[in-house]
């Protein structure tokens, strides 16, 4: 599924109430089927950029168009239906149900997008970022890392078909840290999957035929930062 960005701003407001200017993106496509790393400094607006790409936060400004639609004009309630039938999101702090098993918030995923829940799918999932042994663990009693796999399974669970990744390797150990990207990128290669993965690690940016640095076609400092 095909994205693309026209003159998206957002600012956020400051402690004395004036509006800092965060993201000022004038263009910025991602073919159906492309794969794309994304990188730049910490508290630069990437995440940001995720959120409004997923309809998480609204832009101030500007279209963000999925598939031919543009999620800017969606009601909070469709924008949210449209996230879950069609954007998966591995999200930097996880976003697991605490209450729930690793089997069972891969499971909430697929009804959350309106899929059938199937226990044989989300296993495999599962094992194929080495959690067999750990279905029916909570995520307080799972590490950092396995946190963090079972939100990449999670995210893929719908078969979605635009992926973004936000630091998905960051906090997964050197010996898992390949597993974990080359799911990703398997998973959206089988399946005509568009990805927009957010790193700062070169090694894996370098893995990407399109590295994109978001300082590049990012212009905060030219939003409108009105009250």
């Amino acid at each position: 599924m095909s994205l693309e960005l026209r003159n998206v701003t957002k600012t956020y407001r400051d402690p004395s109430g004036g509006r800092v200017p965060v993201l000022n993106v004038a263009d910025f496509k991602l073919a159906t089927g492309e794969q794309v790393a994304l990188v730049g400094s910490s508290g630069g607006g990437k995440t940001t950029l995720l959120n409004i790409i997923a309809g998480i936060t609204t832009a101030d400004a500007g279209e963000v168009v999925i598939g031919g639609t543009n999620i800017a004009r969606l009601s909070e309630q469709s924008r949210d239906r449209f996230r879950a039938e069609r954007i998966g999101y591995v999200f930097q702090t996880f976003n697991l149900l605490p209450a729930f098993t690793a089997l069972e918030n891969v499971l909430l995923g697929m009804s959350f997008g309106g899929r059938k829940a199937d226990r044989v799918h989300a296993k495999k999932l599962l094992e194929r970022v080495g959690l067999g042994h750990r279905l029916n663990h909570k995520p307080s009693q799972m590490s950092v890392g396995e946190q963090q796999r079972t939100s990449v399974a999670r995210a893929l669970a719908n078969t979605p078909r635009l992926l973004l990744a936000d630091e998905p390797t960051a906090n997964v150990d050197v010996a898992n840290q390949q597993t974990v990207l080359q799911l990703l990128r398997d998973s959206c290669r089988e399946n005509n999957v568009s990805l927009l993965l957010v790193t700062h690690a070169q090694d894996v940016a370098a893995q990407f035929d399109r590295v994109e640095k978001l300082s590049d076609f990012n212009r905060p400092s030219e939003a409108k930062a009105s009250n």
